[in-house]
Parts: C-alpha cells; structure tokens; sequence
C-alpha cells in the first residue's frame, strides 16, 4: 500500500492532515530539523502528536536531516533516546553520524536517509541497504523511470516528493543561503537566497538580461500522474513551513487520487491554497524552461478576471470566477502586484454585496489599468470549508461488543476494537427487571454515542435475561471501555534498543601537511602540474550527482555516495566536500567504507575542526586523515537546471561565460558538459595567511575554477611559501574571503 506522507509544522497541521487521510506525519523538534522557521515540536507537544496519530493508525516520522556538529553529537543522541521512548516510528536523517547511531542502537525505529543525502542512483540506494537504511528519500531529479528501477532492484523502500515547493539546486548540495545570508540550510536555516531577483550577465560581451527570479522553482505537482506513482512506497507532500488550511487541502486531494475518487474540480482546488504555478518537475521530465517561475517568488493565486472599466472612485472587474467578500486578491499591473482584502465588495449600483459571479466593483487607492489581471490568492469562502475538515475523523474503527448482563451479578462486556480486545467488569451487581428489562435496542442507543471518539459500533450481541442495566452505567462502560482500548493500542510500540558491538579502531598517522589542487580546466592543471603539485583532481572527479559511471584508474575524488559504493572495490579515493562531514563518527564511517582521506565541509570553522578531530584521536588513538579547501570560489550551487537555457542561451556556454549578479556582488556560472551547473561565490577563500595555524590536516586543497594560468601559478607559489613558513607578498587581483565558514566564528 502507498503511504500518503504528509508534512506538519504544528499541532494543527497535523491534525489537518490526518483528518484529511494520510498515512504518516513527518515533522521536527526544536533542533537538528531541517525547518528551523516552522514552529516545530517539543517532547511534550510530541507524546501528544504522536498519541493522537497511532490511535488513527497513522506513523509519525521525525527530521534530524541537519548537519551535526561534534559538539552537539551527544546531545543528538539524548533527543533520539527520547523519541525512541515516546514510540516515533521513524527518524529522517542526512548525517552519517545521526544514521550510524540509529542503527547501531534501535531496534524498532527505522531510520530513512533524507533528499539532502543525494541519493539518486541504484548504487546509492544499495549502500545504504547495506548499512541498514530502511528507507531512502530520492533526490527531486530522478526521473520515474529510474525510481522504479531502483526499487526493482534495490528491493529497498523508496520515498519521492510529488507536490510542494522545489529547491532549484540538488538538496544538500546548496551553499548559498549559508555563504550569502550566513544561514547554513544544512543546518535548517535557509532563507531562500533563490527566491530573490538576479540579474544575468553576458560576461564576454558586457550584456544584461535584466533582473528576474531566474533561480526561483515553481512548485511541484503530480496530480495528474498519480496512477504512475501507486507503486512507489511512500508520496511525500513538502509543506512543513506551510499552514494547516494548506495541508488539509493537498493531503485531501491527493488521497481522493490515490483513492481513484478525484474529480477536475478537486485538481483545481490545489490552486486556492498556496502555490508558485506548478510543474511536474524533473520526476516527468519537465523542460528546464518550465521548471522556474521568473516573474514572482511567492504565491500566484488563481485567475478570476481583469479590471474592464475604470471609474472616478472604483474599478469594475469583469469575472471568471466567483469573487467573495473578505477574500484576497491580486492585481498585476506592470509587473507589480497590487494585494487587497476584498472587504466592501459592490454592484453596479453601489450596493454592498457578499459575492459576485460576473461584475463587481471594488475601491482601491492603486493606479491599475483597463486589462489588469485579477487572482484570488485567498479564497475565504474555501478557507472555511478547509478549517471545518479539520474537526472531522478522516476513518472511524469498528467498536464490537457482546453484552453479558445477568440479574445478581456484575455486568460483563467483551469488546474488540483496534485489533485488541478488551474486558469490562462492573464493580455493582445488577438487579432484576420489574417490568421493563434492558433491550438490545437500549444498549446499541447508549453505545452508539461514540462521536467524541475514532470508534463506530459495530458488531453487538447481546441477549435478554430480565435484567436491568442503568443508562448510566452502560454509558460509564462505553468510556471505560474506549479508554481501554486506547491504552492496549498505545503502550503496544516495542523501544528495544540493541547490545552495541565494539568498534574497530581505525586512525592514522600525523603527516606532514601538503598540497592538491581540484581545476576546471585543462590550462589549470597543466600549471599545478609546473608548479610541482603531485595530487590534482580534474578527470579524476566523480562530483555528487553525477552517476554516469565510467571506468577510471587511479585515485578519485568522489562526492556522492553513489560514487563510493560504484568504485570502492576498483579505486583508491578521497571523498570530497559534497559530503558535508563535520564531525568524528562521520569521518569514521567513511574510513570504514574505504576512504583514504576526507575533505571537510565549507560549514566548519576551526574550533569545530579541532573539536573533530581531537574526538576522533580519543575514540581511535590515532588521527584522521583529512583535507580542507583553503583557496578557492566556494561552489555555491550545484544544480539540474540551467539558468541560460531558461532565457533561451542553450550552447552558448561553450563560447561565452557568464554570471548573476545581486546587491552584493557577482556570481560565476560553470555549464558542466552534461548540462548541470555550478554557481561560484563571488568572493574567493583564502586562508594562506592561516595555513601554518591549521594543526590535524593532511592535505590543503587549493579549488581552481575561473582562474587563468598565471593566477593559478602566483597562487600555488603563495601557497607553498606559507605551507613552509616563508614570506609571500604576492598580492591577488580578485575579491578575496577569508572566512573558513559563514559563522561569524572565523579561521
């Protein structure tokens, strides 16, 4: 059976959900969850949240698919003991430390591997079987077809997003919100660096396209290929940030899909809650130019008309649509918005009036023009049916009862309900009916007041004996009775946890430091090759996300997960930054899968840095082996869509170079062969200077990518001449970043 995964950022949009019939309930605690900004949950709010979904037969999964840092690792393990205890049924993560964990030490709670692993490969999806996964979350850019054979031949369960907002880079893999608004969204801080206006440079001919929202994702919706995705295992709608009126509505009509109870009218009611216009996303293969809404980031609405006359103190709107009192609408008048709460509402005569199917005319201080279009993005009339659906039990469960009531002795009732049974006894001894024992009739009214609960009555024996059964005893019954069966159904989740095994050491000696260097061009490592760098990452690469395997020799960097379990057996490699390790138990399990060095994450800085490794030697008596960027654009972005073929570029990539440009600065574009891209910092690392005060590395890498020749060898021979401690006043022609990370806590 597909579970319908439904999104929760409160209390009432989980209830919203449940009433409106999903499955199961993903959602985060205060820490290590990817929505910081939602409300969230905490221990108690959850013993509830979770109580009140495994009555309906619902699971409740819980996000820890952030980053976590050494110094919170212990922490991270107190929170998971915790919802072990309370009885969550599963637990999202993207750390490979979070994930050991779990599956080292719980047995009845599952662990899934969360979007911003990167998963989105065969090879990927049967690592983490291996390792004891049991659940992976794919990347939004895998195509059905590739999801089902992947879970043909993976034989492990599978998790898609089918509706809801769409990061435009691979999750997990997006710097820019940490770089630029210096909140990490690995660590559930993004704040949407994406949704703003860019504008896009023609570098090579000085050129502007001008400002648009050229990164800015529409949102995802699959409706119309709901009979395509009933075999994936679970449907996930994205929506924790969103509110409950939002939920209820797509978790409704998603259910009527999955149901094969969905009508056109229910297709069109996604649009009157929140959405960007929609597309079918990279799952079915939607055009590059179709992936991004350009002109607005927030929420489009619906249309409903457009403004047809124009008179001294008001506008006439001719409709479409029905326009209600109190609903919000939209006007678009030279590509700026006019928002308005439709308060007073009038016809053709000035009357006031509540709706209007053809004509309206309303008041508004904005200069708009005959031709405006109008859209409706709250309808308030819609909203009220939303919120009175989330009062209502979505399925009630069969409550079967045999009645055992004879004179002279205590009332007995056998009941069954939620697959338990249990029995009541009454504590007084029944009498003797004079003239009017109870009936069949009089015990089925009494039991039958079960609104209040998820029961229905169901199956009811009982058989007269002249017996007389006060209703207030049988009503006393019906409660115990449900309480009962509510406490069998909720103390039933097993919290085992597992005899922890002994792990294998594994540490390494302390090198002397040296250097590598990653280039993009075959220019670039012609000049590391010259200046006397011995590592060089530049065919040799296996970037994340790339899972077209080709057979390679020698060492690689590799950046997926994917990556590492293709070539394990085959090739030597470093792992790259993609990775996002920050802390010891990460390192550790990379080591484990064969790894002979580490490259750490952009979202360290050198206390964290330190506080890993040292954990790592006390763990392991012996150090890890490790690189670090130290020079370099920072990857910003790495991303399926193309921001030059969206304005109609396509090709021009191999003649030209390119960059977006904001208020802060300018951003190169790289077009990889296979029509990914990468968008750099503006800005370069530069951490030379500090080089001689970095202890615990290995290797410091040098990320070559817009630099000419010349840049690249002044900047090596720096490099050298600080790794050895001499003096090197060479000074750099570009912008340059000392920062190790955006937290303020810099190298």
């Amino acid at each position: 059976m597909t579970e319908l995964l439904a999104p929760a950022g409160n209390m009432e949009a989980l209830k919203a959900a449940i009433s409106n019939g999903c499955d199961g309930i993903y959602l985060g605690m205060q820490k290590f969850g990817a929505r910081a900004y939602a409300s969230n949950f905490d221990l108690e709010l959850l013993k509830e949240a979770v109580k009140f979904a495994h009555l309906r037969d619902v699971k409740i999964y819980v996000t820890m698919n952030t980053l976590v840092f050494e110094n919170e690792v212990e922490e991270m393990k107190v929170q998971m003991y915790q919802l072990n205890e309370i009885g969550v049924d599963g637990i999202i993560v993207q750390d490979l430390a979070a994930f050991d964990y779990i599956v080292r030490n719980f047995l009845d709670m599952e662990v899934h591997c969360s979007t911003q692993m990167g998963i989105d490969d065969l090879d990927g999806a049967v690592l983490f079987k291996e390792l004891g996964a049991n659940r992976v979350v794919l990347s939004r850019e895998v195509a059905i077809e590739k999801v089902m054979e992947i879970k043909r031949i993976a034989k492990i369960p599978l998790e898609i997003f089918v509706h809801g907002a769409l990061c435009i880079s691979y999750s997990g893999n997006c710097l820019m919100s940490g770089l630029i608004g210096y909140r990490s969204g690995n660590r559930g801080r993004c704040v949407g660096s994406c949704r703003k206006e860019y504008e896009l440079i023609d570098k090579t001919a000085g050129t502007s396209f001008g400002e648009n929202h050229i990164l800015s994702a529409k949102d995802l919706n699959t409706i119309e290929h709901i009979d395509d995705l009933k075999e994936i295992d679970s449907l996930k709608i994205e929506g924790r940030m969103k509110e409950p009126a939002y939920v209820a509505n797509v978790v409704s009509i998603y259910r009527k899909a999955l149901d094969d109870k969905i009508t056109e009218e229910d297709k069109d009611n996604l649009n009157k809650t929140f959405n960007r216009t929609y597309t079918k996303g990279y799952l079915f293969h939607e055009d590059i130019k179709d992936i991004t809404n350009i002109l607005r980031p927030n929420n489009f609405g619906y249309e409903i008309g457009r403004i047809s006359m124009i008179f001294k103190d008001r506008y006439e709107i001719t409709l479409t649509r029905t326009l209600n009192q109190n609903d919000i609408i939209r006007i678009s008048h030279n590509n700026e918005d006019a928002i308005l709460n439709v308060v007073k509402l009038y016809d053709k005569d000035g009357n006031l009036i509540n709706k209007a199917d053809d004509v309206c005319y309303i008041k508004i201080k904005e200069k708009l023009s005959v031709g405006d279009l109008v859209y409706i993005t709250k309808n308030n009339f819609y909203y009220k049916e939303l919120e009175s659906s989330m009062e209502k039990e979505f399925k009630r469960f069969s409550l079967d009862i045999g009645v055992y009531a004879v004179p002279d002795s205590k009332l007995i009732i056998e009941a069954e309900g939620l697959g338990f049974n249990y029995s009541y006894r009454s504590e007084e001894i029944l009498g003797k009916a004079i003239n009017n024992p109870t009936t069949k009739e009089q015990v089925i009214k009494q039991f039958s007041r079960l609104n209040d609960t998820i029961f229905e009555l169901g199956h009811v024996d009982f058989e007269e004996c002249s017996a007389f059964i006060p209703a207030k005893l049988l009503n006393a019954a019906r409660r115990d009775i449900v309480q009962g069966l509510y406490d069998l159904k909720l103390n039933s989740k097993k919290k085992r946890t597992k005899a922890l095994k002994a792990k294998e050491k594994i540490g390494f000696p302390l090198e002397k430091p040296y250097l590598t260097a990653s280039v993009t061009t075959k220019e670039q490592y012609d000049a590391c090759v010259s200046c006397g760098i011995k590592e060089i990452y530049f065919e040799n690469i296996v970037r994340r996300n790339q899972n077209d395997y080709k057979e390679k020799e020698g060492q690689l960097l590799i950046g997926g997960y994917g990556g590492i379990h293709h070539y394990r057996e085959s090739n030597p490699f470093v792992t790259d930054y993609s990775l996002n390790v920050v802390n010891s138990t990460s390192c550790y399990e990379l080591f484990r899968l064969g790894a002979k060095r580490i490259t750490l994450s952009y979202e360290l800085n050198k206390r964290q840095i330190e506080d890993l490794i040292n954990a790592y030697y006390e763990e392991n008596e012996g150090y890890p082996a490790l690189e670090m960027i130290v020079y370099g654009r920072a990857p910003l972005m790495f991303t399926k869509y193309c921001p030059l073929k969206r304005m109609n570029k396509c090709g021009i990539c191999k003649t030209k170079s390119y960059e977006l440009k904001d208020e802060r600065g300018t951003f190169p574009i790289i077009s990889h062969d296979d029509c990914t891209t990468t968008i750099l910092n503006g800005k370069t690392l530069n951490l030379l200077d500090e080089l001689q005060s970095i202890k615990g590395i290995e290797a410091f890498r040098l990320n070559f990518t817009v630099e000419s020749k010349e840049q690249v060898v002044k900047t090596i021979n720096k490099a050298f001449g600080k790794l050895n401690g001499s003096v090197d006043k060479a000074v750099f022609n570009q912008e340059t970043d000392t920062r190790g990370h955006f937290n303020k806590e810099i190298l």
